[in-house]
């Protein structure tokens, strides 16, 4: 997860002797400092919302507008840049949740607006939508193990957690929501810390260990990528 080297252009020689072409590179800082932290604000408010820390019923209305901007909709834009940065874990796990939190900021809107109701349909709709998310998730955290520990312990966390509300939701059970609901705090605070530590990375201080992979080490030195000079792998 090592960010694009340089914004100098660059040039080669041609073997017929012709003017060497210019290549313009165009950096862009880790992706996933603007997705992590919205993940994280994002989950631990709902999340402790539904560990029952506070609010009430009609809370979670309040909370959707900003599910779905700071979670959903940075996090979105984040997995779309993640694509310019070649990482496909980033790009697959930042656009699939922040999806989720758009979807889930416009369902509790017209729950609010009375065009819903939260009935039995309405759980088992959520519960089945938490179980595909865990699925999803569960292989992005083991492929995250490949390449930053920090990542993988976010994700780890997060496919437990949903895999546990979906459970909850399901079953009507609302013991295992508020169990799934502590996990997800877990990995809320866990997306904080690797955030951070992308950011302080980014500034040349890396003072928060994430935990990178050799492999991963060992990709952010490879400056030349296949048809793309100076472009490194990932963040």
């Amino acid at each position: 997860m090592a960010q694009p080297t340089t914004g100098r252009a660059s040039s080669g020689v041609s073997a017929n002797g012709r003017s060497p072409a210019r290549t313009f590179l165009q950096p862009i800082a880790a992706p996933s400092i603007l997705g992590l932290f919205g993940f994280a604000a994002a989950t631990f408010m709902v999340s402790a919302n539904l560990a029952g820390w506070y609010g009430g019923t009609t809370t979670q209305e309040y909370l959707a507008p900003f599910a779905a901007v700071f979670g959903g909709i940075a996090q979105f834009l984040a997995g779309m840049w993640a694509y310019k940065a070649r990482d496909g874990i980033a790009t697959a796990m930042h656009g699939m949740w922040g999806s989720f939190w758009i979807a889930y900021g416009i369902l509790f809107l017209l729950v609010a607006g009375g065009t819903l109701s939260m009935g039995v349909n309405f759980a088992l709709g959520i519960g089945y939508w938490f179980a595909m998310l865990a699925a999803i998730t569960l292989m992005g955290a083991f492929a995250a193990m490949g390449e930053n520990l920090g990542l993988a312990s976010v994700l780890h966390t997060l496919w437990i957690g949903s895999a546990l509300l979906a459970v909850g939701f399901l079953t009507a059970t609302h013991f295992w929501v508020v169990i799934g609901a502590y996990v997800l705090i877990l990995s809320a605070l866990c997306a904080w810390y690797t955030a951070s530590g992308l950011m302080f990375e980014g500034v040349g201080r890396p003072v928060l260990p994430i935990g990178k992979t050799e492999a991963a080490k060992e990709r952010a030195q490879f400056n030349a990528g296949f048809d793309e000079p100076g472009v490194k792998h990932g963040q």
